[in-house]
């Protein structure tokens, strides 16, 4: 996972593929002009040979501060790890609820 959102950060669009599984990866890709700043795990858990990984991800769009939180899934093949895809987590709004 650290080293899939630091390919991200330095446009490494070969290693992304590469550790995409052949299954749902794109057929090509195209990174966004997005400026990564930071990554936390929140949580990661593997059973054999698939993984989960919680995380958040801190980046800038046109200036403004972005979260993106994501659980995504991982399959070990061959030793090596792949990410499968990943499910966005919907953010609550701290001030929903108020009048």
């Amino acid at each position: 996972m650290r080293s899939r959102y630091s390919a991200y950060v330095v446009g490494l669009i070969d290693y992304l593929l590469a550790t995409w599984h052949p299954s749902t990866a794109p057929g090509e890709l195209e990174l966004s002009p997005v400026k990564w700043i930071g990554l936390e795990v929140l949580h990661a858990e593997s059973a054999g040979d698939a993984g989960v990984v919680e995380f958040v991800a801190l980046c800038r769009v046109n200036g403004r501060a972005e979260r993106m939180h994501e659980t995504s899934r991982f399959v070990r093949e061959a030793g090596r790890w792949y990410y499968i895809d990943g499910q966005m987590v919907a953010e609550e709004n701290p001030r929903s609820g108020e009048s």
